[in-house]
């Protein structure tokens, strides 16, 4: 395909290309902006003026460097075979396609959209939004052959952004409310999806009935769509095998999958746990469940959150944590909409595992968590640390504090330590520890250690704790 009249390059080798602040001519949409989205539409033929790129605001020689600005994009598409079911499918795809842009970075999806633009881009002449819309039109048309027609819309005025809003959000709502009917038995096709291979290597998110894309914009219902229209596109069918556990949704045909597109990285998966075998995080998450070890509970945090959680981190610092592919104990990436599965985290307790929510999430979900544990979930306005958490856990009876009650009466469980004749403590079998920080570290591993120490503390790690 032809980009010749675009001042700036367009291929997939510039797909997880980052753009940092200091290297960066404008932001749009992103953390700083209350109000962003980009949203897709099927619309009959007669209702889209064929590859009609409009601009509803400032265009992006007309922003001021360094700026960060109000954002939303509006795809809107036309065809014999365009169905509503497509309309998450498409606006995933544009996270793809405008990564594949020299010089800009697109992340999230939603009403959570973050993209910068280079200066260098910039400065290279990518000055205006049409050259964008016409990237998206031409793959749009290229890659999604069932698209006979594509008008794109562009807002940056934030009065008019701030009218259509609830129009969005409410498209969303009413496509998450229609995949609640069916459960994870009812079908024997799951869904995968890659298309954040290019910031996650090893990520691959298992799309199921009840558990939804970590970005929170693909239903099962919408990577069925998209596997029937382009089965050889980034998402695709997952045949669920064999069930493994049930409990923990943990499937052969889940792991084959995951062994293959990983590479062998992961290869095993339990959809339902925050701890065992967890699901891969990607970095497009909308919120992270979080281990809180002094109270053995997990805290949710969204990416829209101000400031630090009540373990003292922010969002972001987690988020370095989660992010990558990986499977990280205790730091799991998660969509709102999966919050609001019967399946939540059921394997750690489901929301009576959970002890802290922001309150803008809460009120979200608040009619899906359970009654019983509803008022004992404290926000950022009832706790702000570790201290004031364990407080109101305590007196709102938390389900949670009967975990301590049952943890507390257990035998203290301590490795047979021999000491040798020249003082040396010997650890027979093997351990590891950690070395590092939040934002990583070095994982040592010690086998029949000969240790010279003045104390030696072993003790009893808590479920859910991450190793020390």
């Amino acid at each position: 395909m032809s980009f010749d009249d675009l001042p700036v390059d367009v291929g997939v080798i510039y797909e997880g290309e980052r753009v940092r602040g200091k290297d960066m001519f404008v932001e749009l949409g992103g953390p700083k902006i209350e109000k962003k989205f980009e949203l897709a539409l099927a619309r009959s033929m007669d209702e889209v003026e064929d590859e009609r790129i409009t601009i509803i605001g400032p265009d992006l020689k007309d922003m001021k460097e360094g700026s960060y600005n109000p954002f939303a994009i509006l795809v809107e598409v036309a065809g014999n075979e365009i169905e509503p079911d497509l309309e998450g499918v498409i606006e995933r795809r544009i996270h793809e396609y405008v990564n594949f842009i020299e010089g800009m970075m697109h992340l999230n999806q939603r009403y959570d959209i973050w993209i910068r633009l280079s200066k260098k881009s910039f400065e290279k002449g990518f000055n205006s939004l049409e050259y964008l819309g016409k990237v998206l039109i031409r793959l749009f048309k290229s890659e999604m052959s069932i698209i006979e027609k594509i008008q794109v819309t562009f807002i940056t005025d934030a009065k008019e952004l701030e009218n259509r809003y609830d129009e969005a959000v409410n498209r969303y709502n009413e496509r998450d409310a229609r995949a609640r009917g069916l459960k994870d038995e009812d079908v024997d096709t799951f869904y995968g999806c890659s298309l954040c291979q290019s910031f996650a290597p090893t990520h691959v998110c298992t799309i199921t009935p009840q558990r939804y894309a970590n970005c929170g914009a693909i239903s099962w219902f919408d990577g069925r769509a998209a596997a029937r229209v382009d089965p050889k596109g980034p998402l695709y069918e997952i045949p669920k095998g064999e069930t493994i556990d049930d409990f923990r949704g943990e499937y052969t045909g889940v792991n084959q999958i995951y062994a293959e597109k990983s590479l062998g990285k992961v290869k095993e998966v339990s959809l339902y746990s925050a701890f065992e075998k967890p699901h891969t995080s990607c970095g497009c998450f909308e919120a992270i469940a979080f281990v809180i070890p002094e109270v053995d509970g997990l805290g949710i945090v969204h990416r829209d959150f101000k400031g630090e959680a009540v373990n003292g981190l922010t969002f972001s610092s987690m988020a370095d944590t989660t992010a990558g592919g990986r499977q990280v104990p205790g730091f799991h990436g998660i969509s709102i909409e999966y919050m609001r599965s019967t399946k939540f985290l059921q394997v750690d307790g489901g929301w009576e595992r959970i002890v802290w929510i922001p309150e803008p999430i809460k009120k979200r979900v608040l009619e899906f968590i359970p009654e019983h544990v509803r008022d004992k979930i404290p926000t950022e306005n009832d706790v702000t640390t570790i201290s004031e958490l364990k407080e109101f856990l305590k007196t709102h009876d938390h389900p949670v504090v009967n975990r301590w009650t049952e943890l507390e009466a257990e035998e203290e469980t301590a490795a047979q330590v021999a000491t040798s004749e020249d003082g040396a403590v010997m650890v027979p079998g093997e351990f590891t520890a950690m070395v590092g920080g939040v934002g990583g570290g070095i994982e040592i591993i010690f086998k029949n250690a000969r240790i010279y120490a003045e104390k030696v503390i072993i003790r009893r790690k808590v479920a859910g704790e991450k190793r020390k």
